[in-house]
């Protein structure tokens, strides 16, 4: 159950969205406007076009990002990896994680306001979607507190309605990342039973999204996310965070009384996002939106008195200390992550192939032995990633005397981002046979003029049972 009938005052001792029952208290944030505010929105819409682009920019024949697990094949930005690629992604997610730890320990919670896409569909669409809907902060509670009536309903119809329209549009595009635009429009063209799976996912991603965003919205944020709780053990007093300055607001007053430049008009509190007063000091809730800078400087100007009340600063630094920007954690971050992206352009590049290559041994005997030979019958798997056909040809890359391979063609041709199975039959006569052996494949492709060795064990039985 959720209410907003009494208006909550924050305090450190428990979560302003959760009322004493458990029952979640419904924030309303008042409109606010600012630079902050302002370059957050420039910001959200840029990443907001990059997310609903992505699926349609071709970059060598593919999407600019597609999970195709229907082909096991995945694209990033023009490179194609197979699944026995994928460790390749172990040194992006530890380059990225650690260079998310380095802006975390310099900049504190930037990611959170500013590029996660959490915090971008609730504060730049669906709320966008109620302050148009329903009015701002103010109105929007007197709507939720009054008696249902026609007004009430209507608004509520249409918000909803919108909402999971937006949910359903956010779910296909989502969903476009793993089966390509052309084949979603092809999954619409032919009705959800057609692919019931595909619907399937698109109803459930709806309806998890309606619900966060609708419903549960900030939570997620607050009781969710690991990231609030993971950060406090990056950051320091030096890294910057968004922080009322106590030496100049207190003693907070009415404007004509107050000791300090805080005139506890509550302004901060009204427009904050995860309902926090961002003067009782640093929070978990914060999620540094820069909401409540943009809200007490436009009081600042309102009464003539200097800007950066509250501020985005270090801890030292609203304390009038030295702020140290270079620290040894800052150095650790960056190194490792350095370490990690380096990895990842050296694998990339120069490890993830256009072209691979898997074997396996096929069912029957691991081996077969006649009257002059004996024979190991494997399959290869070949994968061309390149967006053109490609020539492969297969042989022994220097065999020991008397091995020879068969079944694979001289020369043959995949298409582009297609695989073939080949047989692959090695034989060796028995008076050249001195047990089992490792032999290697020699797969040359063009273009490219690419050489892949692939290592195969031949087995077979004792030598000496041939005397």
């Amino acid at each position: 159950m959720s209410t907003t009938k009494s208006k909550k005052t924050p305090n450190l001792d428990s979560v302003t969205t959760v009322n004493d029952d458990g029952s979640h208290y419904i924030l309303h944030p008042a409109d606010v406007s600012g630079k902050f505010t302002r370059a957050r929105q420039i910001f959200a819409f840029f990443l907001l076009v990059v997310y609903v682009a992505l699926p349609w920019i071709q970059i060598n024949g593919a999407p600019a990002v597609f999970l195709d697990i229907q082909t096991r094949q995945f694209h990033l930005f023009g490179i194609t990896l197979a699944p026995q690629d994928l460790w390749v992604m172990f040194f992006s997610i530890t380059g990225l994680g650690f260079s998310l730890f380095l802006i975390t320990a310099l900049l504190g919670r930037v990611w959170c306001g500013w590029a996660c896409p959490y915090t971008i569909f609730l504060e730049h669409i669906y709320r966008r979607i109620e302050r148009i809907i329903d009015g701002d902060g103010a109105n929007r509670r007197k709507l939720d507190n009054s008696p249902w009536g026609f007004n009430k309903a209507t608004r509520r119809i249409v918000k909803h309605s919108l909402f999971l329209l937006v949910s359903a549009l956010l779910a296909h595009v989502f969903l476009s990342y793993f089966v390509s635009l052309r084949r979603l429009y092809q999954f619409m063209e032919e009705g959800p039973m057609a692919h019931a799976f595909a619907f399937g996912a698109i109803l459930f991603l709806t309806g998890c999204l309606y619900v966060c965003f609708a419903r549960f919205r900030e939570q997620f944020c607050i009781m969710v996310c690991p990231y609030g709780r993971l950060q406090s053990a990056m950051t320091d007093d030096n890294t910057m965070i968004i922080g009322y300055d106590v030496n100049r607001g207190e003693p907070r007053g009415k404007v004509k009384q107050a000791g300090g430049d805080c005139i506890d008009c509550r302004r901060c509190v009204n427009v904050c996002p995860t309902g926090i007063d961002i003067r009782d000091g640093l929070q978990l809730e914060c999620i540094g939106c820069a909401a409540c800078i943009d809200a007490c400087d436009e009081i600042m100007v309102k009464i003539d008195r200097p800007k950066g009340l509250v501020r985005y600063d270090s801890y030292n630094g609203l304390n009038g200390k030295q702020r140290k920007i270079l620290r040894p954690r800052i150095f650790v971050y960056a190194g490792l992550g350095c370490i990690g992206l380096t990895a990842l352009v050296f694998t990339t590049f120069f490890k993830a192939r256009p072209y691979t290559v898997s074997s396996s041994r096929m069912m029957g005997a691991p081996f077969y032995v006649d009257d002059s030979s004996v024979r190991n019958n494997y399959q290869l798997r070949l994968l061309n990633k390149r967006n053109q056909p490609a020539t492969f040809n297969i042989q022994l890359d220097q065999p020991p005397a008397g091995y020879s391979i068969s079944g694979t063609d001289q020369t043959f041709t995949i298409e582009a981002h297609g695989e073939v199975s080949r047989p692959a039959i090695l034989t060796v006569p028995k008076k050249s046979y001195r047990g089992p052996t490792e032999l290697v494949v020699l797969i040359k492709a063009d273009p490219g003029n690419v050489k892949i060795k692939h290592k195969i064990r031949f087995a077979g039985p004792n030598p000496n049972s041939f005397k």
